[in-house]
C-alpha cells in the first residue's frame, strides 16, 4: 500500500523540480562534473592494487614510473570536475531562490487582506528567508548526493568486485539493512523539519514585534516579558532541532556500527585468502580502500533524508502560499474617471463565517462631490464600511454601487485608481519624502507636480528645514518623522492622486490643533466636487458634511445634517455633547 505522506513528499518535490528544469544546460554540465569526480574517485583505489604489488612489493620500476603521474592526472581531472560541479548547482540553486522568493512575493502582493488576517507577520518573512533557504539546499544537496555520491558508491563496488567477489558478499548485506534504516529515519526527519520551520516562524514573530514595538517595551517595562516570550519559542526551537541532530545523530553512529562489522568480516576473511594465496597485498589494499571510500557517500546517502525533508517540509509551506486564491478579479468594466456617486444598498459583511455580522443591512446613497460623514463609538463598524468601498473586502450580501455600476463589475486596478485614502495607521516606506509621496502609480508624476501637492498638505513646512528636503528619507515605516509629518505625507499622497473618490479615515487624528486646522484647509480643497466618506471620532470634523450616518453595532441608527441631527437630539447629539463637555 502507498503511504499519503511519501507521495505528498513525492509530489512536492516533484513540483519543485519545475523551478530547476529551465537550468537543464547547466545541471547536464554538473551531472558531467558528479560522473567524472564518481570515476576519477573508483580508479585511485584501483591504482592502489599496481602501486602496492608492483611498484611496492615486486619493485618493478616502470610502473613506480607511471603511477606518480597518473595520479596527478587524476588529481588535475579531479579538481576541474569539483569547480564545475559546485558552480553549476550554486548557480541552479541560488535560482531556484530568487525565482521562488519572486513567486511568493507576487503571491503577497496579489493576496486578498483576509489572508494577513489570518497569519502572523513573523512565519510569512520566515517562509521568504529561511525556508526557501532550506528548499535550495535540498534541490542540490539531494542532487549531489543522488548522483556523485551514488556512482561513487557503484565505482566502489565495481572496483571491489574486480579485486575479490568473494569478499563483497560480506559488504553486500550491509546495503538493505541501510536502506531500512533510511526509511525509519525519513518519518522522523519529515516531522521534525516542520516543526523547525514553525518554531523559526515564531521566533521571527516575537522579534519583530520587540524591533516595531521598542518604546512600548521600554515605557511598560516589558524587558522580563519579552525574554520569557523569546526563550520559549526559541526554546521550542532548539528542541526541536536537537531532536532532529539526536535522530540524524543515531542514523550516522548505526551506520558505523554496521559498517565495523562489515570490515571486520572483511579482514577477516582476506586473512583466510591471503594465506591460501588466492588474495595478495595490493587486491586487499585496493578493496579495503574501495569500502572506505564508499563509507562517506553512504553516510551522506543516509543522512539524505533529513535535508531531503528539510527541502519538503519548506517547499510544501511555500506552495501552500502560491495556491492561496488570489483577490477575486472578476470584473470586466475598465472605467476612465468616475463620477463618484456612491451608494451602499443593504449591506451586511463579517469577517469570517464563524463571526457574527459587522454591518447589518447598511443603506445609504452619496451623490458625485457630496460628503458623507460616517460616526460612532468604536467597534461599531465605521472602517469596515470605507474598507468594502475600494473592495479590500467582498461583502457577504447586499451591493455597492458607483455611478449606478456595481462595485464587482469594476476591474479591480480601475475601481481602485479612483479612490484616494487617507488613513489613521499611516504607511510609509523606507524611502524618500518625493517617493512616498509619489508612491505606486503615481510614480509618474512631475517634480512640479509633487512639490505643489507637498506644498499643498503642509509637508514643506518640515521638509523644507531638513538637509535633503523632499529628498530625505522617513526610515523604517517612518521612524524619523513625527505622526503629524507622516500624517501630512499621507494626506499629500492623496491630493497628488486626485481620485474622484476620496476616503478619509481619522486623517488629522496624529496632528495638533494649529497643525489640524491647516491640514483641514488643504482638505477641504482635497474634498471640493469629490465624493468623500469621512470617519472621524473628533465631531468638529465633520460638521460641514452633507450628510452624517450614525452607526451603533453595525447599522446607521440616525442620519441627516449636523443640525438636523443636533435637533433630533438622540445618539449623535448625545456624542457631541459628551465631546464638548468640558466648552
Amino acid at each position: 500500500m502507498t503511504n499519503p505522506d511519501d507521495s505528498r513528499v513525492r509530489a512536492v518535490y516533484g513540483r519543485l523540480w519545475r523551478y530547476v528544469l529551465p537550468h537543464k544546460l547547466i545541471g547536464l554540465a554538473a551531472v558531467v562534473g558528479m560522473a567524472a569526480t564518481a570515476v576519477i574517485e573508483g580508479s585511485m583505489v584501483w591504482l592502489l592494487q599496481p602501486l602496492t604489488d608492483e611498484a611496492l612489493v615486486a619493485r618493478n620500476l616502470e610502473t613506480a614510473r607511471w603511477i606518480p603521474l597518473a595520479f596527478v592526472a587524476i588529481f588535475i581531472v579531479r579538481g576541474i570536475a569539483g569547480f564545475a560541479t559546485e558552480l553549476s548547482l550554486g548557480y541552479i540553486g541560488r535560482s531556484v531562490i530568487s525565482s521562488l522568493r519572486r513567486e511568493v512575493f507576487e503571491k503577497y502582493l496579489t493576496l486578498p487582506a483576509r489572508f494577513f488576517d489570518r497569519h502572523s507577520a513573523g512565519p510569512l518573512l520566515s517562509r521568504m528567508t529561511y525556508n526557501v533557504e532550506m528548499v535550495a539546499e535540498s534541490v542540490t544537496s539531494v542532487v549531489t548526493i543522488a548522483i556523485r555520491d551514488v556512482l561513487t558508491v557503484v565505482a566502489a563496488i565495481a572496483v571491489m568486485l574486480y579485486q575479490s567477489a568473494t569478499l563483497f558478499v560480506f559488504v553486500a548485506f550491509l546495503f538493505p539493512v541501510v536502506a531500512a534504516m533510511v526509511r525509519v529515519l525519513g518519518i522522523a526527519f519529515r516531522r521534525y523539519s516542520s516543526r523547525i520551520q514553525d518554531s523559526v516562524g515564531e521566533v521571527t514573530q516575537v522579534t519583530d514585534e520587540v524591533v516595531r514595538g521598542n518604546w512600548v517595551v521600554k515605557a511598560f517595562g516589558g524587558y522580563d516579558y519579552e525574554r520569557a516570550r523569546f526563550e520559549g519559542v526559541d526554546g521550542a526551537n532548539r528542541r526541536q532541532n536537537l531532536k532532529l541532530i539526536r535522530v540524524r545523530s543515531l542514523g550516522v553512529a548505526v551506520t558505523q556500527v554496521i559498517f565495523g562489522i562489515g570490515v571486520a568480516a572483511v579482514i577477516y576473511w582476506a586473512s583466510r585468502e591471503s594465506a591460501q594465496g588466492e588474495l595478495s597485498a595490493g587486491q586487499f589494499i585496493s578493496f579495503f580502500s574501495a569500502m572506505m571510500l564508499m563509507l562517506q557517500p553512504v553516510r551522506r546517502i543516509t543522512n539524505i533524508n533529513a535535508t531531503l525533508q528539510r527541502g519538503v517540509a519548506g517547499a510544501d509551506s511555500l506552495f501552500k502560499v502560491i495556491d492561496e486564491d488570489d483577490e477575486p478579479d472578476g470584473g470586466t468594466v475598465d472605467a476612465g474617471r468616475l463620477r463618484g456617486e456612491v451608494e451602499f444598498r443593504d449591506v451586511v459583511f463579517s469577517y469570517s463565517a464563524r463571526d457574527d455580522d459587522v454591518l447589518k443591512g447598511i443603506s445609504v446613497r452619496v451623490a458625485a462631490g457630496e460628503t458623507l460623514a460616517i460616526v460612532g463609538q468604536s467597534g461599531s463598524g465605521k472602517t469596515t464600511l470605507a474598507s468594502l468601498l475600494p473592495r479590500f473586502y467582498d461583502l457577504a450580501s447586499g451591493e455597492i454601487l458607483i455611478d449606478g455600476v456595481s462595485i464587482r463589475d469594476y476591474t479591480l486596478a480601475s475601481l481602485r485608481a479612483n479612490i484616494s485614502l487617507v488613513s489613521q495607521d499611516v504607511v510609509l516606506f523606507n524611502d524618500t519624502i518625493a517617493n512616498n509621496l509619489a508612491y505606486g502609480q503615481l510614480g509618474s508624476k512631475s517634480r512640479e507636480e509633487i512639490e505643489q501637492a507637498a506644498e499643498a498638505a503642509h509637508v514643506m513646512d518640515f521638509a523644507s528645514r531638513m538637509s535633503d528636503g523632499l529628498d530625505t528619507m522617513v526610515g523604517d515605516r517612518g521612524v524619523l518623522l513625527s505622526g503629524g509629518q507622516r500624517q501630512r505625507i499621507a494626506i499629500g499622497r492623496a491630493l497628488l492622486k486626485n481620485a474622484p473618490v476620496l476616503i478619509l479615515d481619522e486623517a488629522t487624528s496624529s496632528l495638533d490643533t494649529q497643525s489640524e486646522r491647516r491640514i483641514q484647509e488643504a482638505l477641504n480643497e482635497l474634498m471640493r466636487n469629490r465624493t468623500t466618506l469621512v470617519i472621524a471620532h473628533r465631531l468638529s470634523t465633520v460638521e460641514r458634511a452633507d450628510q452624517i450616518v450614525v452607526l451603533d453595532a453595525g447599522r446607521i441608527v440616525e442620519s441627516g445634517t449636523h443640525g438636523d441631527l443636533l435637533a433630533a437630539d438622540a445618539h449623535y447629539a448625545a456624542l457631541y455633547r459628551m465631546q464638548f463637555s468640558d466648552d
